[in-house]
């Protein structure tokens, strides 16, 4: 079984997460997305597996979300997408894939909604 986490070391819910998995007994693939970002058709899987839009994945705080103007509504998905893609830091974290789904794992017990018993 194939579990991936687009993990932050820096970030204490990403290493919560991470430890969770490997506590569960499961060796996940790790990706430290501000080192390797997910392309643009990763990210667009990954939100489409979350049912969620590129704004609903952005972190706010320790980011350039506002002196980038993201805020603005009238931004369109792919105008979102290539801010993510310039700015990985502007994802929030950890994203955790699992056979059973992807969920943003912030707070860590979303991880319980996608794990295999």
């Amino acid at each position: 079984m194939t579990i991936t986490i687009y993990h932050n070391p820096n970030c204490g819910t990403s290493r919560t997460v991470l430890a969770a998995l490997r506590d569960g007994g499961h060796e996940p693939q790790v990706i430290e997305y501000l080192k390797q970002p997910p392309s643009r058709d990763t990210m667009k899987s990954l939100l489409a597996a979350m049912n969620m839009g590129p704004r609903d994945i952005l972190r706010r705080k320790g980011t350039p979300f506002e002196e980038l103007g993201l805020e603005n509504p009238a931004l369109t998905d792919d105008q979102l997408l290539d801010a993510l893609a310039a700015h990985p830091i502007l994802m929030e974290r950890p994203v955790v894939q699992t056979p059973l789904g992807v969920r943003v794992c912030r707070p860590a017990d979303r991880l319980q909604e996608i794990l295999p018993i």
